[in-house]
């Protein structure tokens, strides 16, 4: 699943074998609680409903789905995280925890979460799990993120897909609302992680992995966010129109949108390095807060309607 480019810079002394502590770095469990809150939000929003024992164990799946894949990521890039100032001190960089045991964690996971989310909810809702925990492996972290600075435009799919897997589990397929849920993340995956990418560039850099600013330099992908911003805002406003969200919604999604796009332009004036990097800080702090409201509001709105319906 998608990365949200948070993560620790302290280090330990290496020992074999790891720590509970150690296993539990390797599921990213940042990411994990944005990809289940994405998820609960699809569950909630989507159509009829199901028993609040199957939907806790959904999201459990999709939670374990998640960090199987996080694990993978961390077993495939320890060599480049290894030399990344943010990701250094990861469990199989720092010899906590070993490259094998690191595959074997993630591949157990996978498998199970995939089974569970099928055997218990829905085989099409795990379905949607499998792909997402292979695209983010096979495609994103294997592929492009090496390859192309489009890396995280097409790579960005895999931590959009949640919402998608939570409604899947509640109605046994997939529409056109679950759909705008999926596009929203999509857009905003790259803004982003290119605000992140714009101060972090000299990590990158030194990884070798080819990310817009490295490749493009910062001013082009200044430009990039600022248009990808600019699509992302109208595209948020969106449920409000179909009728996925309401009118808390629509207040709350123009308000952050015009925020967010104000901060994009900040980004595209500030060419000086420092001065850029601080409003490029800015951009991704806000960023993380832009997509918790927005789903935090729809998840509130179904919440209600589940209650008064």
């Amino acid at each position: 699943m998608a990365e949200i480019g948070v993560t620790s810079d302290e280090t330990s002394n290496p020992t074999l074998g790891g720590d509970i502590e150690d296993y539990v770095a390797l599921l990213k469990p940042r990411v994990m609680s944005l990809v289940v809150f994405t998820a609960l939000t699809g569950m909630v929003a989507a159509p009829g409903a199901l028993h609040p024992a199957l939907g806790l164990i959904a999201l459990l799946a999709i939670a374990v789905g998640a960090g199987a894949s996080g694990a993978l990521n961390m077993w495939w890039d320890a060599d480049i995280d290894a030399i990344m100032h943010r990701t250094r001190s990861r469990p199989v960089p720092q010899g906590r925890v070993t490259a094998d045991e690191a595959l074997a964690f993630g591949l157990v996971l996978s498998v199970l979460s995939v089974l569970t989310l099928g055997i218990t909810v829905s085989w099409f809702a795990a379905a949607l799990l499998a792909f997402t925990i292979a695209f983010y492996v096979l495609v994103y972290t294997m592929w492009l993120k090496r390859s192309t600075p489009q890396n995280i435009v097409i790579g960005g799919a895999a931590g959009a897909f949640p919402p998608m897997i939570g409604w899947a589990a509640v109605t046994g397929d997939v529409s056109l609302d679950s759909f705008l849920l999926f596009l929203i993340i999509f857009m905003w995956t790259p803004p982003h992680f290119w605000a992140l990418a714009l101060y972090r560039a000299r990590d990158y850099e030194a990884a070798g992995v080819p990310m817009l600013p490295v490749v493009s330099g910062p001013g082009e992908t200044r430009r990039q966010i600022l248009l990808y911003s600019a699509l992302l805002a109208p595209l948020a406003c969106a449920p409000a129109v179909t009728g996925l969200g309401g009118v808390v919604y629509a207040i709350v999604s123009v308000v952050l949108g015009i925020a967010f796009v104000a901060l994009a332009v900040d980004v595209w004036r500030k060419t000086d390095s420092a001065a850029g990097d601080k409003a490029a800080k800015r951009l991704f702090a806000f960023s993380i807060l832009y997509l918790f409201l927005l789903f935090a509001v729809l998840l509130a709105e179904h919440s209600f309607r589940h209650l008064v319906g």
